[in-house]
């Protein structure tokens, strides 16, 4: 159990203690600094540890954000700090450090001027050996105006050691000097309610405009009511995806009563998508696995729903396999764009453009803010087409509607992306460059062919993609199924994928190498898939396109992180883009074309086991991080 250690003299009739307990806290009293270090030193190294001044006045979600977040190893409010294990030794350090200077000056008293966290500028008497007014009278008398606990915090983050100190709003988070200031400061906590603020919160901050209106204001009701029975956002996660599975198999069937059902089940999916991130802020419920649930579930449903669209249309002699592929193609590499482009500017300096100048200035005009969020179709508006168009027409009609709104949407952010690189002036990092080369998923024919061809110049990598990329793709779709020309432009195609990342990706546009590869990787399969015309082709690729998207899935979150790419042997282990390719080209050219289906399949197999159990072993990890995504709605 974590433990609080409260310090200073009680105060009577303070909740304090009670709330504390709710929280899930083992309280213990600490009158003073020493005391306080030998409660601290009793208490495992392994376990979370808080400091809240006895005198604290505020809300108790407040105390929840300072004292349970688990994505920092060190959180604070005004009077209130909490360490996670990963920054005990700070705290041990701050607390020793402490303990010296009060033992220093025992028993002396003098004049000390107020902290920055108690946000006064006064000055009071003060004891020097407890840190306790030295006028004070218990219950009655001055509270401790520069507390013990921000004394900590500020000694942590100055030895190095980041403090998160969350924006608390309209929420109350204070140790008030005086009686009439406390009686103002519970005033202030009894005006404003906190499970408002906390359902309020709960929400993303940014959000489509379907989700905004039509979802989270009764999913985050649902939020509470799973949070108060004791449900946690992965079973959550868990339910939305059975439901999502459930789905696809209604979708399957082909019958129009299967699709109508299919719709309902899909939104119903969605809201539950919703509802996990909002009990996991609700409730500060955040961990490994619901980050890697997160991260990679909502793909998982939504392509799965492509399949079953397909099943169901194949039942009615319609193949739209080719369809459900290009719709996941166009998603997978949407979000590439996406992805590469956040790491590339994530810490670039010198970050503007008349572009963004341009995006901030609509941003002041409200309307232009939600119709731009609904053009590039986010997830929320894009399953409520999918769920609508399902039940009311037909599997083709649903993937037409879908390629071509992501289509544009895609064109619309990648076009205002590419402008913002040109005309900004930004130079970008060491860290992003090699965000960018993870991304790339270069693998071991790429580093060969890099230390053939040598450093390119300035901003040939994006050069070297495009072209090495569109020949292979015009071959592959100008030639006959298994085509020698085919093969040579596959070998074109690894050596230019070394060219390109040869160099750090530092260039205005480099971002978009990694997208290009994953659009050449994932569309020369379709082609190949579609121009084998054999049953069973086209599945097969969806399948193996399917388990090397989740790959390169895993690779984002891992490096959104923190954490960095995946281990350079998995790379290496399937093979790298380039590696993929040329197997794929190759087993066109030499089997054949009923014997293809297999390969693929046998392929798409090996990669998800290899792909799957790595990345299972790390998001259960230790080391894997406490994240969500909080980003732009995907």
């Amino acid at each position: 159990m974590p433990t609080v250690i409260l310090t200073g003299p009680p105060v009577p009739g303070s909740p304090l203690a009670d709330e504390l307990r709710s929280l899930g806290f083992d309280v213990r009293p600490a009158t003073g600094p020493e005391e306080a270090a030998a409660v601290l030193a009793r208490v495992p190294a392994d376990q979370r540890v808080g400091v809240v001044d006895s005198g604290f006045v505020g809300h108790v979600h407040a105390l929840r954000l300072a004292l349970t977040d688990p994505r920092f190893d060190a959180c604070a409010v005004t009077g209130a700090l909490a360490v996670q294990p990963g920054a005990r030794p700070a705290l041990d350090r701050a607390v020793a450090a402490a303990g010296t200077a009060e033992g220093d000056a025992t028993g002396a008293t003098g004049t000390a001027t107020t902290g920055a966290s108690a946000g006064t500028g006064a000055t009071a008497t003060v004891d020097a050996a407890t840190g306790a007014p030295a006028d004070a009278t218990v219950g009655t008398g001055p509270v401790l105006r520069d507390p013990y606990a921000d004394r900590l915090a500020d000694a942590v983050e100055a030895g190095g050691t980041a403090v998160q100190r969350p924006e608390l709003g309209t929420l109350v988070a204070t140790v008030p000097a005086t009686p009439a200031e406390r009686a103002e400061a519970a005033a202030a906590v009894a005006s404003v309610d906190d499970e408002a603020v906390r359902l309020r919160t709960a929400v993303k901050s940014r959000d489509g405009f379907f989700t905004t209106f039509c979802v989270s204001p009764y999913s985050r009701y649902i939020a509470r009511w799973c949070a108060r029975r004791g449900l946690t956002p992965n079973q959550v996660t868990t339910a939305s995806l059975i439901t999502a599975l459930i789905a696809a198999g209604c979708a399957a069937t082909g019958d129009r009563w299967g699709y109508v059902a299919a719709g309902v089940l899909l939104l119903v999916s969605f809201v539950l998508d919703c509802t996990d991130g909002q009990l996991a802020r609700y409730s500060l419920q955040y961990s490994t696995m619901g980050a890697w649930l997160d991260a990679t579930f909502d793909r998982a449903k939504e392509y799965s729903f492509y399949a079953g669209l397909a099943l169901g249309a194949a039942r009615n002699g319609d193949d739209v396999w080719a369809l459900a592929l290009g719709a996941m193609i166009l998603m997978t590499c949407r979000h590439v764009v996406d992805f590469a482009f956040n790491e590339a500017n994530h810490d670039a300096t010198a970050n503007t453009s008349p572009t963004a100048a341009l995006s901030d200035k609509l941003d002041s005009v409200g309307w232009t803010v939600w119709l731009r969020r609904m053009i590039i179709l986010p997830i929320g508006e894009r399953w409520a087409m999918i769920a609508v168009l399902t039940a009311l027409t037909t599997p083709r009609i649903v993937f037409y509607a879908l390629l071509v709104g992501c289509a544009f949407g895609a064109l619309y952010t990648t076009a205002g992306r590419v402008l913002r690189s040109l005309t900004r002036k930004a130079k970008r990092t060491a860290r992003a460059a090699q965000a960018l080369a993870d991304l790339t998923d270069s693998g071991p024919l790429a580093e060969l062919a890099a230390r053939l061809v040598g450093r390119m110049a300035p901003g040939a990598g994006i050069a070297a993609a495009v072209i090495g990329s569109a020949a292979l793709l015009w071959t592959a779709w100008a030639y006959d199924f298994g085509g020698r020309q085919v093969i040579i432009a596959a070998v074109l195609y690894v050596l230019l994928a070394g060219a390109a990342v040869a160099r750090p990706l530092t260039g205005a546009l480099d971002w978009l190498v990694p997208p290009v590869f994953r659009a050449a990787e994932y569309t020369t399969v379709l082609i190949l898939a579609a121009k084998a015309d054999v049953p069973g082709a086209l599945p097969a690729a969806f399948g193996l396109i399917a388990a090397v998207a989740y790959h390169h899935y895993d690779t984002v979150y891992r490096i959104r992180g923190g954490t960095g790419a995946p281990p350079h042997w998995l790379v290496r282990t399937v093979g790298g883009h380039e590696g993929r390719v040329l197997l794929t080209v190759v087993l066109a050219a030499v089997l054949a074309r009923d014997a293809f289906p297999v390969a693929l399949t046998a392929t798409a197999v090996f990669v998800a086991l290899v792909v799957l159990v790595e990345s299972i072993r790390f998001w259960v990890s230790s080391g894997a991080p406490a994240v969500h995504d909080e980003g732009e709605p995907a």
